[in-house]
C-alpha cells in the first residue's frame, strides 16, 4: 500500500469502541497507517518499520490477556497492570520494558492519583491506565503530527507518555499553589478557623502522597537516559534526561509548597497567640482598675465603728475623688502600654 494513502488508511477495528480501548493504531515512518484490531497486533509488531501503538483505559482480565498474547508479555507485570496498586518502577522482562508511573489530578479540591503502566517492545507500545488521568489522546493527536519525532519508535511513544504525566502534574501544583497564596494573604489578618486548618492539614498530606509518587521517576527516567537498556535509544538520553528535569524540578516546587503550607500554619497559630496575649493583657488592665473601687469600698463596707474618715465633712467626696485619680491615672498608664 502506497505511504502517501498511509493517513487515509482506516482498517475495521471492532475494539476501537469497546470498552478498555482507547486507540489501537499501527504507525508506518510515524504516520499513522491503520487502526488494527487487538489480535492482529503482534503481526502488524513484526513488520519492519512498523510501530503499534495500543491505549487501553482500566481493561478487564480478558483484554489483558489477548494483549499478553500478542506481544508476549510476561504474566507478572500483565498481573500488575491489571491489579494497579503499584509503585513507579522500571521493570525488564525479557525482551519488553514495564514502566509503571503515577498520575494526578485536581478532583473537588483533593488531589486524585491514578496508574499508567507501560509495555515497550520491539516495534510496539502498550499504556494501560487505572484512575485519575488526562486522556493520552492530546500525546498521540500532537506528535501524529510531527511524523519525524514519532518515526523514532516505541521509545519515542515511551518518552512522550512520560513527559505528559509529568508536565500534568504542574496544574496541580498551580492550582495548589493559588489556594496557598489565599491562605497567606489571609493568615496575617485573622486566625484560622478550624476549617482553615483541616484544609492546611489535607493539602499537606496530599502534597506529601504527591512527592512519594514522583519521587521513583527520577531513578526510572535515569535508568532510561543511561542507555543501559537494549529498548531505548541512545539518541533518546537527552530527551529522558530532559523528563527527569522537569521531574526534580516539580520536586522542589512540592517542598516549597510544604514548606509555605508549614509557615502558613505557624503563622496563623503566632496570630492567634499575639490576639489571646492582647485580650489577657485587656482584661488584666481592666481588673486592675476596678480593683481600686472595689477595694476601698470593701474597707468602708466593713461597718466598724471606729472609722476615723466617716466623720470628715467632705469625707466621701475625698475618697470618690481618689478613687477617680487612681482610676484614671492606671487608665492612662495601660493605655500608654498599648494594654487597652
Amino acid at each position: 500500500m502506497p505511504l502517501s494513502n498511509a493517513s487515509t488508511l482506516v482498517t475495521g477495528a471492532p475494539e476501537a469502541l469497546a470498552a478498555g480501548v482507547v486507540a489501537s493504531s499501527v504507525y508506518l515512518n510515524g504516520r499513522r497507517f491503520a487502526d488494527i484490531a487487538i489480535d492482529e497486533a503482534g503481526e502488524w509488531a513484526q513488520k519492519p518499520g512498523h510501530v503499534v501503538w495500543i491505549g487501553l483505559l482500566e481493561p478487564d482480565r480478558d483484554l489483558l490477556h489477548r494483549v499478553q498474547a500478542q506481544f508476549a508479555l510476561h504474566d507478572l507485570a500483565i498481573e500488575d497492570a491489571e491489579n494497579a496498586h503499584q509503585r513507579p518502577k522500571l521493570e525488564q522482562y525479557g525482551d519488553a520494558l514495564f514502566v509503571v508511573a503515577r498520575t494526578a489530578q485536581m478532583l473537588d479540591g483533593r488531589i486524585a492519583f491514578g496508574e499508567t503502566h507501560i509495555f515497550v517492545g520491539k516495534g510496539y507500545a502498550v499504556s494501560v491506565r487505572h484512575g485519575a488521568s488526562t486522556s493520552y489522546g492530546a500525546v498521540r493527536q500532537h506528535w501524529e503530527t510531527c511524523p519525524n519525532s514519532l518515526a523514532k519508535g516505541e521509545d519515542f511513544i515511551l518518552y512522550a507518555i512520560l513527559d505528559f504525566i509529568v508536565d500534568n502534574y504542574m496544574p496541580v501544583l498551580e492550582s495548589i499553589n493559588d489556594e496557598v497564596e489565599a491562605i497567606e494573604d489571609g493568615v496575617l489578618k485573622q486566625p484560622m478557623t478550624r476549617a482553615d486548618i483541616e484544609r492546611l492539614y489535607m493539602l499537606r498530606r496530599d502534597l506529601l502522597r504527591l512527592r512519594n509518587a514522583v519521587g521513583p521517576l527520577v531513578e526510572v527516567c535515569r535508568r532510561l537516559s543511561n542507555s543501559e537498556l537494549p529498548q531505548i535509544s541512545p539518541a533518546m538520553g537527552p530527551m529522558f534526561r530532559d523528563v527527569t528535569d522537569h521531574v526534580r524540578t516539580v520536586q522542589e516546587k512540592i517542598d516549597s509548597l510544604r514548606e509555605v503550607l508549614a509557615f502558613a500554619f505557624e503563622a496563623s497559630l503566632l496570630v492567634g497567640q499575639s490576639q489571646e496575649n492582647a485580650t489577657s493583657k485587656r482584661f488584666a488592665a481592666w481588673a486592675a482598675i476596678l480593683a481600686v473601687p472595689t477595694a476601698i469600698a470593701g474597707i468602708y463596707g466593713m461597718n466598724f465603728k471606729h472609722m476615723p474618715e466617716l466623720e470628715l465633712e467632705f469625707g466621701y467626696y475625698v475618697v470618690l475623688g481618689f478613687i477617680l485619680t487612681i482610676c484614671g491615672f492606671l487608665y492612662w498608664r495601660f493605655r500608654r502600654s498599648g494594654w487597652i
